[in-house]
C-alpha cells in the first residue's frame, strides 16, 4: 500500500535475540599511545558537532551540554555556516562568567555565549595533514602544552576553503586509553595518561 507520496513503507526486521550492539562511533576502540592520532579524533564528516549560537545564554549552553553529554560546543554565527568560537564546560562553569558579569555589570544569568567563549581569532588549530601523520602521544603532548582539554583540526575542503575537520578531546582520549577521567581536573587526567604511557 502506498502513502500520499507514492512511496511504499519499508519492510520490518526483527531485533536479534542476542542483542543489538552500538556502532563504533558510540563505543570507540581502545588505543595505545602509538596508535594513529586519527583513531581518537572526532571526525566531523562522520559525526555532527554540537553547536550553539553566540547570542544564546550561558544557561542555554549549559543545558545543551548536559542534554548532549558533551563538554564542548562549537559557537556558530547566525548563518550557521561560519565558526565564531568555542565554548567549553570550564568557560560556562568556571570563573569566566563571574569576571564577565562584573565587567559588564550584569547578573550571571544575563550573560551570553559571546561573553565567555574563546573567539575564533584566539583559537589555535592543528592541521589535518599533520594529524594524519601523528600518533596519539603527539596529541596528548599538544593538549598538555596548551593546557587545554580540546583541540580543533582544520584543513581545506573541496573548494580550497579552510574548514573544520575534527576535534580532539582529552576525555575521549583518556577513555580510549583506559584512563580514569577527572571532570574539571584535566591536570589529574593528564597525569594518569602519562602514567599509562610510562607503563606505571
Amino acid at each position: 500500500m502506498n502513502d500520499a507520496t507514492g512511496h511504499k513503507p519499508l519492510p520490518k526486521t526483527s531485533i536479534a535475540t542476542s542483542g543489538c550492539h552500538l556502532p563504533g562511533a558510540f563505543n570507540p576502540p581502545p588505543v595505545h599511545i602509538d596508535s594513529p592520532a586519527v583513531q581518537v579524533m572526532t571526525d566531523l564528516a562522520q559525526v555532527p558537532v554540537a553547536s550553539i549560537n553566540a547570542s544564546a545564554t550561558l544557561d542555554d549552553a549549559n543545558r545543551s551540554m548536559i542534554a548532549r553529554g558533551v563538554r564542548l560546543l562549537l559557537v556558530v554565527d547566525d548563518s550557521r555556516q561560519q565558526v565564531a568560537g568555542l565554548l567549553t564546560s570550564v568557560d560556562v562553569l568556571g570563573e569566566k562568567p563571574v569576571l564577565a558579569a562584573q565587567r559588564h555589570q550584569v547578573k550571571r544569568h544575563e550573560l551570553h555565549v559571546a561573553d565567555v567563549m574563546v573567539s575564533v581569532e584566539k583559537m589555535d588549530a592543528l592541521n589535518i595533514e599533520d594529524v594524519k601523520k601523528a600518533r596519539v602521544g603527539h596529541i596528548v603532548a599538544s593538549l598538555k602544552a596548551d593546557g587545554r582539554a580540546h583541540a580543533i583540526v582544520v584543513g581545506l575542503d573541496a573548494d580550497g576553503k579552510q574548514a573544520l575537520m575534527g576535534i580532539f578531546s582529552a576525555s575521549q582520549i583518556a577513555r580510549q586509553l583506559g584512563v580514569q577521567i577527572h571532570t574539571h581536573e584535566m591536570a589529574r587526567t593528564f597525569a594518569e595518561i602519562e602514567a599509562v604511557i610510562a607503563g606505571v
